[in-house]
């Protein structure tokens, strides 16, 4: 089961700054939070070179806006009065915010003009060109679809592996063996997940669960104390998902894996097998025999189509 956590179709400045502000070096201008209930509607950057001079037509009014040493320098080689109209101009325009980088001070009359509109300006030390790197991948990452999924996440020697099952089909015994096994825990019983470019699903735990899970008969346990801080993951890709099934509900049990399956998340496909379950079977050793398995396919290395080339080639050299 499934539920769409929200898609960010904006970011206000205040959550924009208290997440990003130690990374991008950011520091504010101001101290009374002025502007941060602005939205930050897409997800990239702007210089507004082309609109100081007076160009607006396509201005990129929905985003942040970025003074780098040719805007400042442009605004040094005006009359301070036209300076000022300059300024008026651009923040009468609903931007969210303006940041000045290189860790120039910003004229006082773009910090005057700033805040009789109500934008918040903020100064950093990086250089322009690695600010507008920066800042974007930062508000790509704030943009991401999000879902979550019912179901545990664990790293297997580098496989991000999802395991999905029904309630009390034996999960969080499996997720322990894995434990066990020098393995890593992401989430617990809950994964959150964000796509990237669609292309890559990153999954996490929420704030509440995270480093915990929940074993029936012992409650909850500290995952990281038991087992060592090298036992936990903060995030990890998503690289296969494994639903463990009764085995009396499955009709048919795949016994050579010819057939590739997939589970969907956010549109992204992801490899997927189906481990049925009965008293008696290792769970955790066929999980982690299944993630290794799909490390060898990613490495071009499939068990199944090469038995079955192997096969072929064998029956065929008896006709």
């Amino acid at each position: 089961m499934a539920f769409s956590d929200p898609t960010y179709a904006a970011v206000s400045v205040g959550d924009f700054f208290t997440r990003h502000a130690e990374a991008l070096r950011m520091e504010q201008m101001d101290h009374a939070s002025m502007g941060f209930e602005r939205s930050i509607s897409e997800p990239t950057v702007n210089r507004p070179g082309l609109a100081l001079a007076g160009f607006y037509t396509y201005f990129a009014e929905k985003r942040i806006q970025v003074f780098g040493a040719a805007e400042l320098s442009y605004l040094a080689s005006k009359p301070l009065e036209e300076a000022q109209q300059i300024c008026r101009k651009l923040c009468e325009y609903p931007i969210p915010c303006i940041v000045v980088a290189r860790g120039s001070e910003p004229p006082v009359y773009l910090l005057g003009e700033a805040a009789a509109a109500g934008v918040a300006v903020f100064r950093t030390g990086m250089v322009t060109m690695n600010f507008l790197n920066a800042a974007t991948l930062a508000l790509y990452h704030d943009f991401a679809p999000r879902k979550s999924e019912y179901g545990s996440m664990v790293d297997i020697l580098g496989v991000g592996t999802l395991i999905r099952g029904s309630s009390g089909i034996g999960k969080s015994e499996c997720v322990l063996g894995l434990l066990e096994r020098g393995h890593s825990l992401v989430s617990d019983d809950m994964t959150r997940f964000r796509a990237i470019e669609d292309k890559e699903l990153y999954g996490t735990a929420p704030d509440l669960t995270r480093h915990h899970m929940e074993v029936r008969g012992l409650g909850v346990i500290n995952v990281m104390s038991i087992f060592g801080v090298g036992s936990v993951r903060l995030e990890k890709r998503l690289d296969l998902v494994v639903s463990l099934r009764d085995w009396q509900e499955l009709e048919e049990v795949d016994r050579i894996g010819l057939d590739v399956e997939y589970f969907e998340i956010l549109g992204i496909q992801v490899p997927h097998v189906t481990i049925p379950v009965r008293t008696g079977r290792d769970l955790a050793r066929l999980v982690e025999v299944a993630a290794l398995d799909q490390k060898l396919k990613a490495m071009g290395h499939h068990s199944a189509q090469e038995f079955n080339q192997r096969l072929m080639q064998t029956m065929q050299a008896k006709l």
